[in-house]
């Protein structure tokens, strides 16, 4: 069994400037505070982000927003920081909003191998364009594509592709050092989806404990899909 544990030195060698990076949390909930710290304290920049929100002002990501290290990000929500509002209406940040749902599926696809997934969500408005949308033929028991110009003869869809990314940075509660992960409560949020759908995946925890002392009924991310694992820092979460 191999020990995951490394410094927080050794894990920023695996981010650098261009790179998509998974970054989960509610608002400021289940947040990789050391990391990002240490993102930006190395000055990484032109960040492709994926994460439901962009936190507030001064914290989680929030503190990326502020110093100008995201490119793009995908997200579902940015309305709690009204700097990030500020850079996209100055054409500082792009972003593509996604619903917070298909956001969640398309991720679990990516971490699945998992071709895309079908969901009604945002038929009929900006959510859709440049996507292709398919129809269920019921007398021909198949799905077919169609335009919005073709009559409407079964269930449509939007055909949503995975998404996945270069690095994901989790948050855990505790982690054994070979990398199974536990969370706590409502901080477990989009850290387990986000560890499947990655290339890398670098674990900050609160404790970090020996192989054995997890019980496994709890282990919610397991450690195959761990790379590394720093100690996370208190006091970057404040």
């Amino acid at each position: 069994m191999k020990d995951k544990v490394v410094t927080i030195d050794q894990a920023m060698e695996k981010l650098h400037d261009g790179m998509t990076i998974m970054v989960p949390g509610f608002v400021n909930c289940g947040v990789p505070q050391t990391l990002i710290q240490n993102i930006l304290n190395r000055g990484i920049k032109d960040l492709n982000i994926i994460s439901n929100n962009t936190s507030v002002k001064g914290k989680g990501i929030g503190k990326l927003v502020h110093a100008g290290a995201i490119k793009h990000i995908t997200c579902s929500h940015i309305g709690n920081n009204v700097e990030t509002v500020e850079k996209v209406v100055n054409g500082e940040i792009n972003v593509t909003f996604v619903p917070q749902g298909t956001l969640c599926e398309r991720m679990r696809a990516g971490g699945a191998g998992i071709g895309g997934v079908l969901t009604p969500t945002g038929l009929g408005t900006p959510m859709q364009e440049g996507k292709q949308v398919v129809e269920w033929d019921d007398a021909k028991g198949e799905y077919k594509f169609v335009t919005d110009a073709d009559p409407v003869n079964g269930k449509r869809y939007i055909l949503e592709l995975p998404l996945h990314a270069d690095v994901a940075i989790i948050h855990a509660y505790k982690a054994d050092r070979i990398g199974n992960v536990v969370y706590h409560r409502t901080a477990r949020n989009f850290n387990p989806i986000m560890a499947t759908a990655a290339d890398f995946v670098i674990v900050e925890a609160e404790e970090i404990v020996e192989v054995g002392e997890l019980d496994p009924d709890v282990i919610v991310t397991p450690s195959c899909v761990v790379d590394m694992i720093v100690q996370a820092n208190a006091e970057d979460r404040n």
